[in-house]
């Protein structure tokens, strides 16, 4: 079955003349244009299977090709691949397909396909020769295409795919960081070359049917159980890089009160942020401790920028309307309200500009290829290991939610992270243990998770109405503070239920 390796990364036009002065693309290039229709059934059956069918014009020749979903992150992307001329009359692809199954479903499909959408663009493409690999860079600039002659709906393409043609994975992440530091190659002179997620075909689709981006949530990940922990590590944090980048592309700099982004996109990424840093974590003892120590680090102080936005999302769409209703028109409620409104515009600003700066992508180019690259021993019982991690953690938040009411808020705060931390393990090593008592526990931790949540928000917003200007409607941020305070007080009523269902909560192994 042919194997297609690549990674696609998206360009600012800006930076279009300096990445054709790169040092490495002073070679000779070949230019072609591409028209590309792709077909589907009308019910979009293909879309279903995530397969695509396209029919490519190059001159006078055309191919035919089927690709099924690619598995993709960092940008680097697999997926398997099928072209050859494109026949006459109707296709038969038994042969063309090498895959009986996959064939006969498109031969079921093929008298009811028809375009769906096109592509049109103009591609420059390099065979170039790096550590070994040999890779076919192509630089395409156009335009993806749905809707009627009479009204097309247009989004732009300008993208570098960079397809390992043979050779190694690395050398062709080694090719992309090496590309995206520009022609200059120092980092703070770096391209905004990004990882992208989305295929071409993904666009058309979404333009084709209307879509906007929505928030990407995390899959379910599946372990080997006769790996090692290195495998292990990789996919967790791998995953968790994927869900990250699923939910960049929405949160774009250009922030003002008209275009503020759903706080879900803000929401998942932080999350996704938390998820891979639990997963150093969870794998720390078999890694390379500077390797761990960097890479927390790093993606701790994206994930505070993005707290900050998180933190002025809730209060201005959760907490400020329950606290101050719309239908109070007072001159100082107007006011609270615009403050908050240019609070949260200037920390969305912040998290959109640090998922949009060169250096940035050049982290997510970096992370992908060195966790890649972790190769290690075969543990000989990874589900006996991963119990005896997860029995350590139960035992320590059993001990953390008994002091929780002690200590206060920060030892609320404190033991809703460790809740997330075990929670996020624990979901990284589900596929090894017990699916019912895997749910049952995870069920758990999540009820105590958001109730220690709604608390933190509380707390979290008494933080945030303390930076007002003291100027600033004071009678009415003080009346706030004191609905915020009962408010606070109520809920810490649930508290000796919630660590009673902790002490309680039924473990997720046998």
């Amino acid at each position: 079955m042919p194997q297609e390796i690549e990674i696609k990364l998206s360009l600012l036009s800006q930076d279009l003349p300096a990445l054709l002065a790169h040092p490495l693309l002073q070679v000779p290039s070949r230019d072609v244009h591409l028209r590309n229709t792709y077909l589907d059934t009308p019910t979009l059956d293909l879309l279903a299977a995530r397969m695509a069918l396209r029919v490519r014009q190059i001159g006078q020749r055309e191919l035919l090709t089927v690709k099924t979903a690619a598995s993709s992150v960092g940008g680097l992307s697999r997926r398997s691949e099928w072209e050859v001329p494109r026949p006459k009359g109707m296709p038969d692809f038994s042969r063309i397909v090498d895959d009986a199954e996959l064939a006969q479903r498109l031969n079921q499909w093929a008298p009811a396909m028809t375009a769906v959408f096109r592509t049109d663009f103009k591609r420059r493409t390099w065979v170039l020769t790096h550590r070994g690999a040999r890779v076919e860079v192509a630089l395409d600039d156009g335009w993806v295409v749905a809707g009627t002659p009479a009204r097309p709906r247009r989004e732009r393409i300008l993208e570098l795919e960079l397809e390992l043609l043979t050779g190694d994975e690395d050398a062709l992440l080694d090719l992309a960081h090496t590309l995206a530091l520009g022609p200059t190659g120092h980092a703070d002179r770096a391209l905004h070359l990004r990882p992208a997620q989305r295929s071409k075909a993904e666009r058309g689709y979404a333009l084709h049917l209307r879509e906007p981006v929505r928030p990407f949530k995390s899959a379910p990940l599946t372990l080997d159980a006769d790996g090692s922990t290195h495998a292990a590590c990789r996919a967790a944090c791998l995953a968790s890089l994927a869900h990250l980048q699923g939910n960049e592309t929405a949160l774009a700099p250009q922030v003002d009160a008209a275009h503020l982004p759903d706080p879900e996109f803000v929401h998942q990424a932080r999350v996704a942020l938390r998820r891979l840093r639990t997963g150093l974590r969870l794998f720390r003892a078999d890694l390379d401790p500077d390797w761990v120590r960097h890479w927390s680090a790093h993606w701790k102080a994206l994930a505070d920028v993005l707290g900050a936005a998180r933190n002025w999302d809730v209060f201005a769409t959760e907490g400020l309307p329950d606290l101050l209703p719309a239908t109070d028109d007072r001159a100082e409620a107007h006011a609270l309200r615009a403050w908050v409104t240019d609070q949260r515009i200037a920390a969305n600003r912040r998290a959109a500009q640090a998922l949009a700066e060169p250096s940035h992508a050049l982290a997510v180019l970096a992370f992908t290829r060195s966790a890649m690259a972790l190769h290690g021993k075969r543990r000989t019982d990874l589900r006996a290991w991963a119990i005896g991690v997860l029995r350590e953690g139960h035992a320590a938040l059993r001990r953390q939610a008994r002091e929780a009411r002690r200590l206060g808020p920060e030892g609320r705060h404190e033991l809703r992270l460790a809740l997330k931390k075990l929670r996020y393990a624990q979901e990284f090593l589900a596929s090894l243990l017990p699916p019912k008592r895997v749910a049952r526990s995870t069920t758990t931790l999540a009820e105590a998770q958001t109730l220690l949540g709604e608390l933190n928000d509380l707390s979290t917003a008494q933080l945030l109405l303390q930076q007002a200007p003291a100027t600033l409607a004071p009678s009415l941020v003080a009346q706030l503070q004191t609905g915020l305070q009962k408010q606070l007080e109520a809920g810490l009523l649930a508290l000796p239920t919630m660590e009673l269902a902790l002490e309680r909560s039924p473990t997720p192994w046998r």
